[in-house]
């Protein structure tokens, strides 16, 4: 064979291979999508293809963002597999461990997702199936100049006196929160849990300045918008994770820690615009302007282009807040 005919054929494979790539590139699963999980709650899936591979995240409900046992594309449908692996002990006191493979199918139409998940044990037994929707979340806009932004009026969204202003998410809920000596206080009694509560007004662009006193074991977060929850907890003196005080929870690390002890009063600094945060903890700047690529665990909602409240969790422990004041970016 001729080289120029080796070297023409080669082009061309390289040609063919570039174009496969380009068009899964392109594919319309690949994006993030704001889900809402069988019972209503907020979820979330993120689809990339990265380094040739395909890769996959999930948060279904609460707790943390993480990524998916396997996740394939066959034809239109995007198949993404969970593995559960759990052990309880029977009465008389074994432990028996069990896997249940967990398989979620998905379908675009448009910005629209179709979801199905379906459980199997090792015998191949089929339990909670159920259908779910998905919206696709448009790319989040570039960083905004931070410098350039106008607000306005300082609202006092804690007058110090009540809870004026205020409510129970879940009005049926035990209520811990009250005022004492000018701070907004939650107290949690051991083994039980208590209601989060919001603001009554909602908010889009904001700049947000608090003040937070951790106690023993803190666990609390300030949600914005109700979907992004910059977590609150007593985390002096550990490593930086994005699970601990001033973090994106578990999607934003913070660069550096800059907690105080407990018992201590700590500033933050808030600023939410176009979908990026910033977060001034104890006057050191731990997140700058970095894009949200969907909600956290506990969100309200998973759209996040709708404006919502500033919600305090308030279902795990102890916390206490003051001068809570936002000033609303002004377009």
């Amino acid at each position: 064979m001729k080289k120029t005919t080796l070297l023409a054929i080669l082009i061309v494979a390289l040609s063919a291979v570039r174009a496969l790539v380009a068009a899964d590139a392109t594919n319309p699963l690949l994006a993030n999508w704001a889900l809402t999980i069988p019972g209503g709650c907020a979820g979330w899936l993120g689809v990339e293809q990265k380094d040739g591979t395909l890769k996959a995240s999930l948060l279904w409900g609460g707790g943390s963002v993480t990524p998916v046992n396997d996740v394939k594309i066959e034809g239109d449908k995007l198949i993404v597999t969970r593995i559960h692996k759990t052990e309880k002990k029977n009465p008389d006191g074994k432990v028996i461990k069990s896997t249940v493979t967990e398989t979620i199918t998905a379908t675009a139409s448009g910005d629209d997702l179709k979801l199905v998940t379906v459980k199997r044990d090792k015998a191949g037994k089929e339990s909670g199936r159920a259908e779910f929707t998905g919206k696709r979340t448009p790319p989040p806009p570039p960083a905004p100049d931070l410098a350039k932004l106008k607000f306005g009026d300082p609202i006092q969204l804690f007058n110090g006196k009540d809870l004026t202003g205020w409510s129970l998410i879940n009005p049926k809920a035990d209520n811990g929160w009250s005022v004492a000596d000018g701070v907004l206080i939650n107290r949690v009694a051991k083994g039980k849990h208590c209601g989060n509560i919001r603001t009554d007004r909602e908010f889009e662009d904001f700049n947000l300045t608090l003040e937070v006193r951790t106690q023993e074991k803190s666990n609390s977060g300030i949600y914005l918008r109700g979907i992004y929850e910059v977590q609150i907890a007593e985390t002096y003196g550990k490593p930086v994770d994005s699970h601990n005080m001033g973090a994106i929870y578990s999607r934003i690390t913070p660069s550096v820690a800059a907690e105080k002890p407990i018992g201590e009063w700590q500033t933050l600094d808030i600023t939410l615009v176009n979908r990026h945060a910033t977060v001034i903890l104890n006057g050191k700047k731990i997140i700058d302007n970095k894009p949200l690529l969907g909600c956290t665990g506990g969100a309200l909602w998973s759209d996040q282009c709708k404006p919502g409240p500033i919600y305090l969790q308030g279902d795990h422990t102890n916390i206490d807040y003051r001068n809570i004041v936002l000033r609303p970016v002004v377009k």
